[in-house]
């Protein structure tokens, strides 16, 4: 149960991580500073590069936002969990109820194939920038470099 946890977990995170990479790298970031120094959200570059665009404390202060869902939020609180990845702690829409067992080992299987896309596909965006400079390979195949 520990593992398939750890894998459903990973593969959430990964998927907002393409889906962050993606949305970014489209040019759409949030309005505003991102600093008391007047620094906005456009001036962080997209995927690794952003890293080092980031003061320390702005990356302490995100390890310590992540630390804090890690043992506060994202657990089964009430021992409740259908399944490892399941934190409604009780908490529920009134639909994962109403599909079938099939229906819900269907949904589970959806969810952990696409996680386990989204951590090949985030990988393969961190190389492939650290390679060539660009994280999308279809832009040199077309013969566009985008600088990200």
């Amino acid at each position: 149960d520990r593992l398939r946890y750890v894998e459903v977990k990973h593969g959430r995170i990964a998927m907002l991580a393409v889906l962050g990479h993606i949305t970014t790298a489209s040019g759409t970031h949030l309005s505003g500073a991102i600093d008391k120094a007047g620094h906005s959200f456009s001036d962080v570059h997209t995927g690794l590069a952003g890293l080092s665009d980031i003061p320390t404390n702005g990356l302490l202060q995100i390890l310590a936002f992540v630390g804090f869902l890690e043992v506060y939020v994202m657990k089964d609180v009430n021992g409740t969990g259908e399944t490892p990845g399941d934190f409604r702690n009780g908490f529920d829409l009134g639909m994962w109820d109403k599909y079938s067992e099939e229906e819900k080992a269907q949904k589970r299987g959806v969810e952990l194939n696409q996680g386990r896309a989204a951590q090949m596909g985030i990988l393969g965006l961190m190389v492939h920038e650290k390679i060539s400079g660009d994280p999308y390979v279809i832009n040199e195949v077309l013969g566009y470099h985008v600088s990200i």
